[in-house]
C-alpha cells in the first residue's frame, strides 16, 4: 500500500509539472503561480496530497520538453535573441559586475520571458542614477535576495532595452561572493558576460540563427 501510494504521488507530481510547463511556455506564467494553478487543473476538488507539488528543476525540465516538441525552431531563435540583448545591456552596465540568471540563462525563454539581471555596487543608488543618466525610465520594485529568505529582498529596476523587458536586482559588493558557484548537481544558476559570449558562440557553432 505504502509502495502504491507513492507510485500515484510520483504521478500526479509528474502531471502537475506537465500542466505547469504548459502554463509557463503559453502564457508566461511564474513557477509558484504556474503549479498552484496546475494542481488544481489536475487535483480539482480533491484534497491535495503531501509533498504533490513538483519542484522547479521538474517544472524546468517539462518546459524544455515543450519546447522541444511544440517550438522546436522558434525556441531557439527567440533564446538567442534575448542573449543577444541580455549581452547588451550587461555590457552597457559592466561596471557593475552584471550576472545574467533565470529562463535567458537556463535556455527554456519562450515568447513571454524577460532578461534577469544581478548587479552589484557599493549601492544600490550609484547603478540608479547610472541608469537615469542614461535617460532609462526605470520602474521600481523588490525582489526575493537570492541567498534566501533570511536576507532582505533588494531593490529591482525593470526597464526596457530594445523592446524587451530587463529587470535588473541591485546588490551590494559583498554579494558576488560566491555568486558564481554552481549547485550541488552541478546546475549554473548565474553566468557573467564571459560565460554568456560562451554561450552565445555555441549557439552560432550549432547553427542556431538570431530572431528576426
Amino acid at each position: 500500500m505504502t509502495n502504491d501510494a507513492f507510485d500515484d504521488s510520483a504521478q500526479l507530481r509528474q502531471e502537475i509539472a506537465a500542466a505547469a510547463a504548459r502554463l509557463v511556455a503559453q502564457d508566461g506564467a511564474d513557477y509558484g503561480s504556474a503549479k498552484r494553478k496546475a494542481a488544481r487543473q489536475v487535483l480539482g476538488d480533491a484534497p491535495s496530497p503531501p509533498n504533490v507539488l513538483p519542484d522547479n528543476d521538474m517544472i524546468e525540465e517539462q518546459v524544455r520538453q515543450y519546447n522541444a516538441l511544440f517550438l522546436p525552431d522558434s525556441q531557439p531563435a527567440r533564446l538567442f535573441q534575448l542573449r543577444t540583448i541580455a549581452l547588451q545591456v550587461m555590457e552597457a552596465l559592466q561596471q557593475f559586475h552584471p550576472l545574467l540568471s533565470g529562463p535567458v540563462l537556463n535556455g527554456t525563454a519562450g515568447p513571454h520571458d524577460e532578461i534577469y539581471l544581478q548587479l552589484f555596487a557599493e549601492s544600490a543608488k550609484e547603478i540608479h542614477i547610472f541608469l537615469l543618466n542614461k535617460n532609462v525610465v526605470l520602474d521600481m520594485s523588490e525582489s526575493p535576495h537570492f541567498k534566501g529568505a533570511r536576507y532582505d529582498a533588494v531593490e529591482t529596476a525593470s526597464f526596457l532595452w530594445r523592446n524587451e523587458g530587463v529587470h535588473a536586482a541591485m546588490y551590494e559588493l559583498d554579494d558576488m561572493r560566491g555568486a558564481l558557484k554552481a549547485k550541488a548537481d552541478g546546475k549554473v544558476l548565474r553566468t557573467d558576460i564571459a560565460g554568456l559570449r560562451s554561450l552565445l558562440a555555441a549557439s552560432l557553432a550549432d547553427g542556431v540563427p538570431a530572431a528576426d
